[in-house]
């Protein structure tokens, strides 16, 4: 008797194991920030596994036996795309079977903006690729395409896409939708938790969008110059101007060429900052930049130095409008 109710509890028990693992779909996603946008939906379900883990550039990014187990367990995978971790498509292809692939840059919607060229920028009332219907992007496409199988290893952007996209919270709020409407389809049991939580993370965003434009708005039109050109979204959706970049979006060492166009812009154009990065080498500012002629702060546009979590993604825009504020009034 007692081993017949010993084998009935151990059975409940391993039932209720089962139960517990399948509540929760195996999910993994590219970089910090676009984690913690499919993290605040997931929360009181499960955790999504981070595949570009933080500091490590996604440019250049090269996949981790863990992160390779995270991509063969996933249900569903959540990146950015090609353009943002051109290395990660081929493990996507090659480790995921049946899982369900979100591209974000690909999803209808979203702002998308063009790779802006050199060093100094020029600012243009109709460069703003304006929202809404995503046949509208066909022809960037075409030139993003062309960028990626002809041009990126000379790191020619012209007529891309830039793949910065996280950096407009507009974005990341319609981003908030289709994560929770994806995890849905496959989770119908957590479909309603999903959508909730998605609706708080929109309405959050909502607020830090109006208190940020508050934030900025007496150093609008101040100019600055950014470590590498990865703010061109940050910038529209804040009305702020940078005056230009020392390095590129992807990151490449500054050309001769670059260097001397960039160190014109600060001779030549009212420059009140300059930006350098956590995960950069700070001291190619130091090359272009006479030390104390401009002020100087740090920008984080990849959460290097936050925890992973579903935190992360508003403490890091509201930190970038912080250091812009701050440096641009100093």
């Amino acid at each position: 008797l007692h081993v017949k109710h010993l084998f009935v509890a151990m059975t409940a028990l391993i039932g209720v194991a089962t139960v517990a693992t399948a509540e929760a779909p195996s999910v993994a996603v590219d970089i910090a920030p676009t984690h913690a946008l499919v993290a605040t939906v997931m929360q009181g379900v499960g955790t999504p596994n981070l595949l570009v883990q933080p500091g490590v550039s996604p440019h250049g990014y090269s996949m981790r036996p863990s992160e390779a187990r995270a991509l063969q367990d996933a249900d569903v995978v959540f990146w950015v795309g090609h353009a943002l971790t051109p290395s990660l498509e081929k493990s996507i292809e090659s480790l995921t079977s049946d899982a369900k692939i979100v591209e974000f840059m690909d999803l209808a919607g979203v702002t998308k903006l063009p790779f802006r060229e050199g060093a100094a920028f020029e600012h243009h009332e109709d460069d703003h690729d304006d929202h809404d219907d995503h046949d509208d992007h066909d022809d960037h496409e075409k030139d993003a395409e062309h960028h990626d199988e002809e041009a990126h290893d000379d790191h020619d952007h012209e007529g891309g896409i830039d793949p910065h996209i996280w950096l407009d919270p507009a974005n990341a709020s319609v981003w908030l939708t289709e994560i929770a409407e994806t995890l849905a389809e496959i989770d119908p049991e957590n479909a309603a938790l999903y959508r909730e939580n998605a609706e708080r993370g929109r309405e959050s965003i909502a607020t830090m969008i109006d208190d940020i434009n508050h934030l900025v708005a007496p150093v609008r039109g101040r100019g600055f110059v950014v470590f590498h050109d990865a703010y061109h979204y940050f910038e529209e959706r804040f009305e702020l101007q940078a005056r230009g970049s020392i390095l590129v979006s992807d990151g490449t060492p500054p050309s001769a060429a670059r260097l001397k166009e960039i160190r014109a812009v600060f001779e030549e154009k009212d420059v009140s900052c300059v930006f350098s990065e956590p995960q950069f080498n700070a001291k190619i500012v130091d090359a272009v930049v006479a030390h104390g002629s401009v002020n100087s702060a740090i920008l984080d546009p990849l959460g290097a130095t936050l925890e992973v979590g579903p935190d992360l993604y508003e403490t890091l825009i509201r930190n970038l409008a912080s250091n812009i504020a701050t440096c641009l009034k100093a």
